[in-house]
């Protein structure tokens, strides 16, 4: 498909449902759930949806247009969206309200025959590979009055130059491949994204360049496995054109450590099995590159780690933090565990703690295993049972806050670069921001303040936050 004419006939569209618009005051509220790639996927339908001349508003009863980016990894995910489904239906019924639901919730059969059937009010369904094609999609609904079933099974292409509204004026998300090829018995992920397809290289370095023009300081590097980045297409032989020296992870780490104006670059989230040399060395080399790096565990379990498909040993996994402890200078590490996992035993669950006490991780997401429709992991036997689950996630959860307080005092008397965010969501009189281990710091300052880079000494912790002072000669 020729993707720049597609990304054309879409720019048509919107200019047409504006027309639609013109002289009206209409507003738009989007639901966003899952990870920071739907959160991207939401910035674009944003971008798009102001450019139809929609206002965005928080509150969802007095919106025109009501939105969920939907996700699937988690079970509460759905009785989410079903339970405010069931609140728009009054909302719907008394000012037209057009809904629409897209995302990866959208590729599982079982869920929009659901909608279907018990949601008929609904306008609007399109998957995770159409999403540019909502400008198309919500002009139907709105000229033919008739509901829009937009959604393929097969892999969608990626497409550039997409409008985005970001959230932030500081901190953007850029999205460097789609798809996951890894398989997790757990995840329902590959899919309803689809195989993994990287971005072109050039794409990438012009979308960080105009941000750093635009005046963002923050750069976080999306992917379900970014750090296989290109591996697809090389094994393909259909490698991008180089492009600044970009032909894997690592040479794009040290490309994007070049361009001025941004001042730290995370990235999310990579796979220990693919965790290459290179990629250690340019983080470990490029000053920009934040030294938290996220290496998501799941299980410390050799066995359980088979089960799900993960391709590493509890012992490999040791390894590798050992190494990038090694080569990386002052880093920390944060993870994801899931815990009650098809047959995990107490002495397997026991190993994932022992991972943890050795590791000391900076942060910890913590998940309580959720069946998947459509995996291999819902159709295993010795499904844990609820209660056992729930009394090793507390066991699980009393540690990690344990170490968390044990973490914190490290930083107490320090001083730390701190990118400034804005004002505490709890105390309007104090900034908040966070440091390169992404710790929330905040602190007493002037709102001049907000998006640069300052040193503050941190004077306390708080468990969930660290407290710090200005260094008065330092601003």
């Amino acid at each position: 498909m020729d993707t720049i004419k597609e990304v054309k006939k879409q720019e048509e569209y919107i200019e047409k449902v504006k027309q639609l618009n013109q002289g009206k005051i209409l507003k738009y509220n989007i639901l966003t759930m899952g990870c920071q790639l739907n959160e991207n996927d939401s910035e674009k339908l944003s971008g798009m949806l102001e450019k139809m001349g929609y206002i965005k508003t928080e509150e969802f009863q007095e919106a025109d247009l009501n939105l969920f980016n939907t996700c699937c990894v988690r079970e509460n995910a759905e009785d989410k969206l079903f339970g405010k489904l069931g609140e728009l239906k009054r909302v719907k019924e008394k000012k037209g309200t057009i809904i629409a639901i897209g995302g990866c919730m959208m590729q599982e059969k079982h869920i929009t025959d659901k909608i279907k059937e018990s949601y008929p009010f609904v306008d609007i369904l399109f998957g995770t590979h159409t999403l540019y094609r909502f400008p198309e999609d919500l002009y139907k609904a709105l000229i033919q009055k008739k509901k829009q079933e937009d959604i393929i099974d097969i892999d969608g292409e990626i497409y550039e130059g997409l409008p985005i509204k970001r959230d932030s004026n500081i901190k953007a998300s850029v999205t460097i491949m789609n798809g996951c090829n890894n398989f997790c018995t757990y995840c329902i992920v590959p899919y309803v994204r689809g195989r993994e397809r990287s971005r072109n290289p050039k794409e990438i370095i012009r979308e960080v360049k105009e941000l750093a023009e635009e005046g963002y300081k923050e750069i976080t590097l999306l992917g379900q496995n970014v750090n296989s980045y290109l591996r697809v297409e090389k094994e393909k032989g259909k490698l991008f054109e180089e492009y600044e020296g970009v032909n894997s992870f690592a040479t794009l780490l040290k490309a994007i450590n070049k361009i001025d104006g941004i001042e730290r670059i995370r990235f999310v989230s990579p796979h220990p099995k693919d965790f290459t040399d290179d990629v250690i060395e340019a983080i470990a080399n490029c000053d920009k590159v934040c030294k938290l790096v996220h290496l998501p565990l799941q299980s410390g379990n050799t066995n359980i780690l088979k089960q799900m498909n993960r391709k590493y040993t509890k012992e490999q996994y040791l390894n590798l933090v050992e190494k990038m402890k090694e080569k990386i200078p002052n880093l920390t590490l944060s993870t994801d565990i899931i815990v009650g996992f098809p047959g995990e035993t107490e002495e397997e669950f026991e190993d994932t703690l022992d991972v943890v006490k050795k590791v000391k991780f900076e942060q910890v997401y913590m998940f309580i295993y959720s069946r998947r429709v459509g995996t291999p992991g819902d159709k295993m036997e010795n499904q844990i049972p609820e209660e056992i689950k729930h009394n090793r996630f507390d066991r699980l959860k009393a540690l990690v806050e344990s170490q968390i307080e044990e973490n914190n005092q490290k930083y107490v008397g320090t001083i730390q670069k701190v990118l400034v965010e804005g004002t505490s969501k709890n105390n309007e009189n104090m900034l908040t921001g966070r440091t390169d281990s992404n710790k929330v710091v905040i602190f007493e300052g002037n709102k001049n303040l907000i998006n640069k880079i300052i040193e503050l000494k941190i004077v306390s912790e708080h468990m969930w936050y660290l407290k710090g002072n200005i260094i008065q000669n330092k601003i």
